[in-house]
């Protein structure tokens, strides 16, 4: 069924559609149309679901943990500060091997206060053991709200997934969406089964102590289930295009690379204008190419330093900085560059930060200087030539 919806709204009815039997839920702008989407959704009988609207984000995750180590599918949601005041539990969650799915609307962290969105919050968290995607569109985060439930529960991952979204230009921006059938929906995602469960029957320890020797093993497990999760995820897209008739890509999302001289790599929302001038570059004889990140985690390494191997020089676009550094996206995309023997120069180009516009000439701006060399290695776009060296 076509439906024309937002973001938030989309999500939500994906995870209607993934029926999860606890919702944990505490409102944040701009996720909170989410969690008010499902608990219409409880209400009307349209999702059987327990419903606990609780005290707070880190009560949030708290609720969601309990009710994955009881055996049954759980959902949760928040955004910025909500996701730093559930940073204690991300770890949690991930050391305990609870798949979990949690979506997070991008905003930007305090101080000064602000409610638009960057990518600050969810990148702060790369180390924390989830993995993480992020949508471009309305119907890329409802596809994802069922696929990341089909990837976390898989026995070889058993790993939680958060699910990142803009804030506002996704989360509140309106699309035409495809709403699949609950039949659909259950032919492509089944049952929830775990052994990782209390039970009387078959009782274990869970979230115990570990010494030094054996901490190191769960750790490295926690690793590997990481990369395992990169076969699955290829696996739930081609099960996805044969139900749905929707096919994704994997890890990253590649547009005019194979020729491309000059390559701009971003993710989320922006991709979208970011392709349409690669478009317009082509026509005038630049040989343009954008990719976007899909996950973040796993990162793409292999198939990121394979899809730029022809450019002359890149560019990593991200609304994200690791203050005194240079920002974070960039840091694991020259990682991989590095690790392929790449020689191309890269530059980084910040921007959006706050929810500040990053507009079309800016994204032209961002083609010229790497093709004519004159980027530095960290750029602010929009700050003045003193401020930026």
């Amino acid at each position: 069924m076509e439906k024309f919806l937002s973001g938030d709204e989309a999500f939500a009815e994906g995870i209607r559609l993934a029926c999860p039997d606890v919702i944990s839920a505490y409102p944040i702008t701009p996720q909170t149309i989410v969690v008010e989407k499902l608990s219409e959704m409880v209400e009307d009988g349209s999702l059987d679901a327990e419903f606990i609207h609780v005290e707070s984000e880190h009560s949030a995750l708290s609720c969601a943990m309990g009710a994955s180590a009881a055996g049954v599918r759980a959902f949760t949601a928040t955004s910025s500060q909500g996701l730093l005041y559930m940073a204690e539990c991300l770890y949690y969650a991930s050391g305990g091997r609870f798949p979990i799915v949690m979506m997070n609307a991008n905003r930007s962290t305090a101080l000064p206060w602000n409610i638009y969105g960057d990518q600050r919050d969810s990148l702060s968290q790369l180390d924390s053991g989830w993995i993480q995607a992020y949508a471009e569109n309305a119907q890329e985060s409802l596809d994802l709200a069922l696929m990341s439930y089909y990837i976390a529960e898989h026995k070889t991952v058993s790993t939680p997934f958060m699910v990142n979204l803009d804030g506002f230009i996704l989360t509140h921006t309106y699309e035409q969406v495809d709403v699949p059938t609950p039949e659909q929906a259950g032919k492509f995602l089944p049952p929830y089964e775990t052994e990782n469960k209390l039970d009387p029957e078959n009782p274990k320890n869970m979230a115990f102590s570990a010494g030094p020797d054996t901490n190191y093993i769960f750790k490295y497990k926690e690793h590997a289930a990481m990369f395992r999760a990169i076969p699955v995820i290829e696996e739930a897209e081609r099960r996805f295009a044969e139900i749905f008739g929707r096919q994704y890509s994997g890890l990253i999302d590649a547009y005019l690379t194979e020729d491309a001289d000059y390559i701009l790599i971003t993710l989320g929302s922006i991709a979208g204008l970011c392709r349409e001038i690669a478009g317009q570059l082509r026509e005038n004889g630049v040989k343009a190419g954008v990719l976007r990140i899909r996950y973040m985690r796993p990162f793409p390494a292999e198939a990121l330093a394979k899809a730029v191997s022809s450019a002359k020089a890149l560019a990593v676009l991200e609304k994200d900085i690791s203050f005194g550094n240079e920002g974070t996206v960039f840091t694991n995309v020259n990682s991989a560059l590095h690790g392929a023997g790449m020689t191309a120069p890269a530059y980084n180009f910040i921007g959006g930060l706050g929810g500040r516009n990053i507009s079309h000439q800016d994204i032209i701006r961002i083609f010229e200087t790497i093709q004519s060399g004159t980027a530095k290695r960290v750029n602010f776009i929009g700050i003045g030539e003193e401020e930026n060296s």
